[in-house]
């Protein structure tokens, strides 16, 4: 069978791509410059259509499930992947003509191409933190793109010009079986040079580039307290997890984290000021100040969870949240009669709409400043985020940049991608262990504990259920919550018995009201369905 043979200016705009992207990941690390595979992939993603956006999330997350990857821990990672290998493939396409200009006598196409490119990615990537200085290494990147191309479009000009061997010349070149060509040997060479070239350079840009990103991500951590070292609410209560149970109060460096953007907002707290306008008497200009000091705040354990998650998700945690009233805030600008909705603006270019009328009925509504006892940390929403009990992360804005009172409703930024409307939490209960390796004595029987976690918003938990190889419901130990609005730790200690069972949980709410059993996918209201797991003892 025939060898697949790419044109070799397509081989070479791919090889040329890969360093340029590293550099440009380097560069980013190093100064104000934007790493445009991730600069493309925000600007598309605004633009594209909702049903597009819905399908790539949730052809993400069941990849991940399947692959058995953390969704939690993997998603974002996985989403920025994606953006890379789009723009190499998408870099790739557009060197490809260009380098194939630059090997004949239309070298103007393949410069102008190249420029419109370039003025493309400039444009996408504006406004910048540090124009001048952006401008200049955005502006190297690209021109050494392009004189790269220019280059390898000679070389591959003069090999395509290189005139076939002769006889004797074929003989002169040991290890060679019959008629071979200069034109090959000078691929071959070409090919391998700017190979090794292109992985040398990749690697060390992409190394430096991660080096520097970790220590970032080291030198911007949260200062918060631990879990250790807090005296939680339930802390003397006589329920204990069972073994392999998630932690019942979530570091904040382990909470999940979702936002449009590839990398989170950063904003300056020390310039930052947050508009309240529309129909209030009084506008307002909010600073960090004002958040901590001109109104009283107040703590809730909080229990957030992303409405896109599957039944047992991992996008779900738990921490403590400080914040101040929006019924204060409201109180202080003066609220026109005809308003009727706050719209509310992130700098990441999410919005949303809150009914005045569900201000107005739960205080707990709060514009949040601080997690865990010390400021939001600016991959969670710095300097301020907004919290409404029993909804899903879809309709809680971070890095909040404006706020206005309307009388018109204005769908939000997931609303107007066909999800849903109010987000109310759905009622969840999860098998996180199953713990055959800890089997203890109970009322002198073996058992192996089983435990894991239910939430119902801030409808509470009162009564959570396990049932094992489709036999009686039965009924778990409940561990007292942190708080009215967070998770329940369950635990169950199963009679051992030998074999391969399931095991399924189901979980009541606080009027008794039992979990949804129908199994309904995560668009657009959120996942139901009984979670089990199987395994062999």
């Amino acid at each position: 069978m025939d060898r697949i043979k790419f044109p070799l200016p397509l081989i070479t705009a791919l090889f040329l791509v890969l360093p340029w992207i590293a550099l440009n990941y380097l560069a980013d690390q190093l100064s104000a410059a934007p790493f445009l595979p991730f600069s493309l992939f925000n600007w598309m993603t605004p633009l594209s259509p909702g049903p597009l956006i819905t399908f790539g999330i949730d052809a993400m997350i069941d990849t991940l499930l399947f692959l058995r990857i953390d969704v939690a821990n993997s998603a974002k990672a996985a989403e920025q992947g994606l953006a890379v290998l789009a723009f190499v493939v998408l870099g790739t396409g557009v060197g490809w003509p260009i380098i194939q200009s630059f090997t004949g006598r239309r070298k103007v196409i393949g410069w102008l191409i190249g420029i419109a490119f370039s003025a493309f990615l400039m444009a996408i990537t504006w406004p910048w933190e540090n124009p001048l200085l952006a401008a200049a290494v955005l502006g190297l990147l690209l021109l050494a793109w392009l004189l790269s191309a220019w280059l390898a479009g000679k070389k591959i000009g003069a090999i395509s010009e290189l005139p076939e061997k002769t006889e004797a010349d074929s003989q002169e070149i040991s290890g060679m079986e019959g008629r071979a060509s200069v034109r090959q040997v000078s691929r071959r060479q070409f090919l391998l040079s700017l190979g090794a070239g292109t992985a040398s350079v990749t690697v060390i840009g992409a190394g430096l580039g991660l080096i520097l990103a970790g220590r970032g991500r080291r030198d911007t951590a949260s200062g918060g307290t631990s879990e250790l070292s807090r005296n939680l609410p339930n802390a003397d209560d006589p329920v204990s997890p069972a073994p392999g149970t998630r932690r019942e109060y979530t570091p904040v460096e382990d909470h999940y984290k979702v936002f449009l953007q590839l990398e989170p907002m950063e904003i300056d707290g020390a310039t930052w000021m947050l508009p309240l306008v529309g129909l209030v008497d009084t506008p307002l200009m909010l600073t960090v100040d004002d958040l901590y000091n001109r109104f009283e705040s107040f703590e809730q354990y909080v229990t957030l969870s992303c409405i896109s998650g599957r039944v047992g998700t991992t996008l779900i945690s738990t921490t403590k949240w400080t914040g101040i009233s929006m019924q204060d805030v409201l109180d202080a600008a003066g609220v026109q009669p005809e308003a009727r909705y706050l719209y509310i603006e992130s700098a990441d270019g999410f919005y949303e709409s809150v009914p005045l009328e569900l201000i107005r009925s739960d205080r707990r509504i709060m514009l949040c400043h601080s997690w865990d006892d010390a400021p939001l940390p600016s991959d969670h929403g710095f300097p301020c985020r907004i919290w409404i009990p029993d909804r899903f992360g879809m309709k809680q804005p971070k890095w909040i940049v404006h706020m206005e009172l309307t009388e018109e409703y204005r769908p939000g930024y997931w609303v107007e991608r066909n999800w849903s409307e109010t987000a109310l939490v759905k009622a969840t209960s999860v098998i996180d262990t199953i713990a055959v390796d800890d089997v203890g004595i109970v009322d002198g029987e073996q058992v192996i504990p089983v435990g894991g976690i239910a939430w119902a918003g801030d409808r509470q938990i009162s009564g959570v259920q396990v049932r094992v190889d489709g036999g009686e419901w039965q009924d778990a130990l409940l561990r007292s919550p942190l708080s009215e609005t967070t998770w329940v730790i369950w635990r169950f200690d199963w009679p051992f018995q030998e074999g391969n069972h399931t095991f399924e949980v189901r979980c009541l709410e606080g009027d008794g009201t039992a979990q949804i059993a129908e199994v309904n996918s995560a668009r657009p209201d959120g996942a139901t369905g009984i979670h089990s797991r199987e395994i062999d003892i």
